[in-house]
């Protein structure tokens, strides 16, 4: 029986669509854009307060007694400080390199790893399989790793930063989800046109799979990036030290930067200002990249999906 007997609207609530296909009303719709301008404003505010705070000069710090929430000015003589050579600038290219060298090896490994175990009838393919994926759950702890590290004469060296976590097995497992959804009629039909294994990986698998990649290597870079704890045990020299570490220094333990002392101790400089200057050094490049690799996320996805 139609539900006009009943004096129902069709497409009503009380219809046959449930709550959550109805289209929203005024009210939901000015609740959401509320709820969703308040969460932006809690995200933004601590960032605009560090960079308004690291754009500030000494006199406007002083005033305000602290962080600055709106400017008076703009100046960038923290700025100019940090990267004018020293502690900062040389952690800020340790960082650097560390980031692209560590990113490409466990790239190019973690590829590697994938397309081999995405393939059925790779050797050994099964125990290899479940011996990475044991090793997500069981770990042999930092004093076996770090005797490892140091057995190895990785100490006090920049691969100690790359190859303890140079690999992370939930990336492997979703590279292979990825290489495993290839449509396999491409595949074969390399083969029988005579390609091997890294000419179907780097010529059909990789460029269908895009999307995945690019989400990958984002994780390991923004992983290499925000890591402080290898070197923190692996290095004792300071001035190997990455960007992360000498952001600890200056912020928790309140360590003046390296050639910058006497600026501070005479008032040139702001030791607030400072540490906002690198906090903001940290977060730039992961802020100015990440709207680029998003365009590239949905441009791989695009060209990387296969049409029956």
């Amino acid at each position: 029986m139609s539900a006009l007997n009943f004096g129902i609207k069709p497409g009503s609530r009380t219809g046959l669509r449930p709550v959550w296909e109805e289209p929203p009303t005024r009210a939901g719709l000015a609740t959401k854009g509320v709820t969703l301008t308040l969460v932006c404003l809690a995200v933004l505010f601590p960032v605009w307060v560090v960079v308004v705070t690291s754009l500030s000069s000494v006199k406007t710090i002083t005033e305000t007694g602290g962080l600055v929430v709106i400017p008076r000015g703009v100046t960038f003589i923290h700025y100019q400080e940090l990267l004018g050579g020293g502690q900062v600038s040389r952690a800020t290219l340790v960082s650097v390199g560390v980031t692209v060298v560590g990113t490409l090896f466990s790239m190019v490994v973690s590829v590697l790893c994938a397309y081999g175990l995405s393939r059925p009838g790779s050797v050994l393919h099964r125990p290899i399989l479940l011996l990475i994926v044991a090793t997500m759950f069981f770990g042999a702890g930092l004093i076996p790793t770090y005797l490892v590290v140091q057995g190895l004469g990785l100490t006090d060296t920049y691969l100690s930063l790359i190859l303890p976590s140079a690999l992370n097995v939930f990336n492997i497992l979703v590279l292979r989800a990825f290489f495993m959804g290839t449509a396999q009629e491409l595949i074969e039909s390399a083969r029988i046109d005579g390609a091997g294994d890294l000419r179907i990986l780097f010529r059909i698998v990789m460029p269908l799979s895009r999307a995945v990649i690019a989400v990958i290597t984002l994780f390991y870079a923004v992983g290499y990036w925000s890591a402080w704890f290898n070197a923190s045990i692996y290095l004792s020299d300071p001035d190997m030290m990455p960007l992360q570490n000498v952001m600890q220094q200056l912020v928790i333990k309140q360590q003046k930067p390296t050639g910058l002392a006497q600026a501070i101790n005479t008032g040139h400089l702001s030791p607030l200002a400072i540490q906002m200057a690198v906090m903001v050094l940290a977060l730039l490049p992961v802020a100015v990249l990440s709207p680029f690799v998003q365009r590239h996320f949905k441009q791989g996805m695009l060209t990387g999906a296969v049409k029956g």
